[in-house]
């Protein structure tokens, strides 16, 4: 029997850190869904596609190629990590994550990747519609402004110029967008256990996850 981790959330929670983490401590495979989105994101904005043209947009998702090897994503061949972690692909990724058939196409490729293995998967519908039958169902959420600070200093982290004001907004919206949007809006299921991570630190947040997930094996991990 292969093990599944659901890990969801909004943007900025620590979903995706503490995912690779826990991967890495179970030995299971990690897949960010969400570098996913960005990455086909990245790609229509570098073909110039105006985001309405969803038909078009679903066929880049078709065609294109996205290979994940640990925390590095591939779209086509190439490296594209840094490339969909910047401002200008963070701001337009509700926009294409929210196209249906895009979203068809990508929970495809997700539950291919994942078939026959153990998974600890991040994003924001893995739960409800990518993994329904995850053996472990989490959701990590924390304040709008923590938020935002975490996501600015990653940014500046990466020596990306960029104003918290602004940051603090993009992630209003796209909490909007993603939560009210008609496909697999970002919600928790029933099943999921919630953690606030606002006044938890990254190491705390991890040994909660690890800690539930070995007492529900029993240890045997």
């Amino acid at each position: 029997m292969t093990i599944k981790i659901a890990i969801d959330g909004p943007a900025g929670a620590g979903k995706s850190t503490v995912a690779k983490k826990l991967a890495n401590l179970l030995n299971f495979t990690y897949i960010d869904t969400g570098a996913m989105y960005r990455a086909i994101t990245y790609k229509v904005i570098k073909e110039g596609i105006d985001l309405k043209e969803e038909d078009k947009i679903a066929e880049i998702a078709k065609n294109s190629s996205i290979t994940l090897e640990g925390e590095k994503i591939f779209l086509d061949g190439k490296d594209v990590s840094y490339e969909i972690r910047r401002p200008e692909v963070s701001e337009k990724v509700s926009y294409v994550s929210k196209i249906k058939k895009v979203r068809e196409i990508l929970v495809e490729k997700q539950r291919a990747i994942a078939e026959g293995k153990n998974v600890v998967m991040d994003g924001r519908d893995i739960a409800t519609v990518v993994l329904p039958d995850a053996q472990f169902k989490f959701f990590l959420t924390a304040s709008l402004a923590e938020r935002a600070k975490r996501r600015y200093n990653e940014l500046k982290s990466k020596n990306l110029q960029i104003d918290y004001l602004k940051v603090l907004e993009d992630i209003k919206n796209r909490d909007k967008m993603d939560s009210q949007r008609k496909e697999s809006p970002l919600k928790h299921t029933d099943e999921s256990i919630v953690i606030d991570t606002t006044y938890l630190s990254e190491q705390q947040v991890l040994d909660k996850l690890y800690n539930i997930v070995k007492e529900g094996l029993k240890g045997d991990i």
